[in-house]
C-alpha cells in the first residue's frame, strides 16, 4: 500500500512537471542605446518636415525608456506621445488600427485599459516580434506616423550590425554585402562605445555636424564633394548626447575631396559636406 501510494505521489508530480513547463524562453530586448538611435532617426525624419513632435520610446511591456521633445513642441504631446507608444507596445500593433475602429463605430475601443487610439504609435519589430514601440505626437496623424515609422525602421540596421564583444570572432563582409549597405548608406560594424564602421553614401549636400566624442576617419570609394571643416556651426542645436546639427558652417578650411583620399575629423571638429556634385560613396570609421 506504501509503494502504491508513493508511485501515485511520483506520477501526479511528473504530470505536472513536464519537460516544457520547465523550459525557458530567451528574447531580444530593447537597450537605451538603440531607442537612442531609433529616436535620432525619427528626429531627423521629424527635422526634415519641419515638424515639432514629442518622440517616445518604450519597452515590450510599455514602460518608458527615453522621451525627446524637439523645441516649440506642445508641452500636452509628451503624455499623448507615451500613450501612443504604449498601446503600440502591449497590443502589439500600431495604435493607428484602435483611432479607426472608432471611425468605424466601434466606440468600445474607447474602453480598452492602457489604449490610445490616436494614430502615431508603431512598434518595434525583431525577427516578426515586438520589442518595444515609439510614438509620436505633435503633428498631423499622418506626419506622427510617419515619423514614428523612420524610427521604427531604424532597428533593423541595429539588429543586422555585428556585436563588438565578439571575443576573438572575425567581422568579415563579403563585397555583396558592402556594395548592398553602400547602395542605401548604412552602418556595416557596430562597435557601440569603442568604434563603428559606416558604408556611407552621399547624393546632395548635408548640414553641419560636431561628433563631440568620436573622431571621424573618412576614406572616399567613389565620386567627389567639397568638404568644410573647423570654423564655426551656424545655429548649432544638439540632436542626441554628444552630437551636434547646424545649418552651416562659417569660416574653416574648403577642400574638394575625391577617390582614394582619406581625411581625419578630430573629435568635437565641426565638418560640413557643402558640395556633392555626383553620388559619392564613402567609409567613415568612428572611433571613440
Amino acid at each position: 500500500m506504501i509503494f502504491i501510494k508513493v508511485l501515485a505521489i511520483v506520477l501526479s508530480v511528473s504530470a505536472y512537471a513536464t519537460p516544457s513547463d520547465a523550459q525557458l524562453f530567451e528574447k531580444k530586448t530593447l537597450s537605451l542605446a538603440a531607442a537612442k538611435k531609433i529616436v535620432a532617426a525619427a528626429e531627423a525624419e521629424a527635422k526634415a518636415k519641419n515638424a515639432r513632435v514629442v518622440i517616445a520610446v518604450v519597452d515590450d511591456g510599455g514602460n518608458l525608456l527615453l522621451l525627446q521633445r524637439l523645441d516649440d513642441t506642445q508641452v500636452a504631446s509628451v503624455d499623448v506621445g507615451i500613450g501612443k507608444a504604449r498601446t503600440a507596445a502591449i497590443f502589439r500593433r500600431p495604435s493607428r488600427e484602435f483611432e479607426e475602429q472608432v471611425k468605424n463605430g466601434r466606440i468600445a475601443a474607447l474602453s480598452l485599459p492602457g489604449a490610445t487610439p490616436l494614430q502615431g504609435g508603431v512598434p518595434i519589430l525583431v525577427d516578426g516580434k515586438v520589442i518595444g514601440a515609439i510614438g509620436v505626437s505633435g503633428e498631423t496623424p499622418s506626419q506622427d506616423e510617419e515619423i514614428a515609422i523612420a524610427g521604427a525602421n531604424a532597428i533593423k540596421e541595429i539588429a543586422t550590425a555585428v556585436p563588438s564583444e565578439s571575443s576573438g570572432k572575425i567581422s568579415y563582409f563579403p563585397k555583396e554585402k558592402v556594395q548592398e549597405a553602400f547602395a542605401k548608406g548604412a552602418v556595416l560594424f557596430d562597435g557601440s562605445s569603442k568604434y563603428m564602421v559606416h558604408t556611407s553614401r552621399r547624393d546632395k549636400a548635408g548640414i553641419a555636424e560636431v561628433h563631440e566624442q568620436d573622431a571621424d576617419i573618412i576614406y572616399v570609394q567613389e565620386g567627389s564633394a567639397t568638404l568644410v571643416t573647423g570654423g564655426t556651426v551656424v545655429d548649432p542645436k544638439p540632436t542626441t548626447p554628444g552630437e551636434i546639427r547646424g545649418k552651416e558652417i562659417t569660416g574653416g578650411e574648403t577642400r574638394t575631396i575625391t577617390k582614394g583620399d582619406v581625411l581625419i575629423v578630430p573629435a568635437g571638429t565641426p565638418h560640413w559636406f557643402k558640395e556633392v556634385p555626383a553620388p559619392m560613396t564613402y567609409y567613415v570609421v568612428k572611433a571613440r
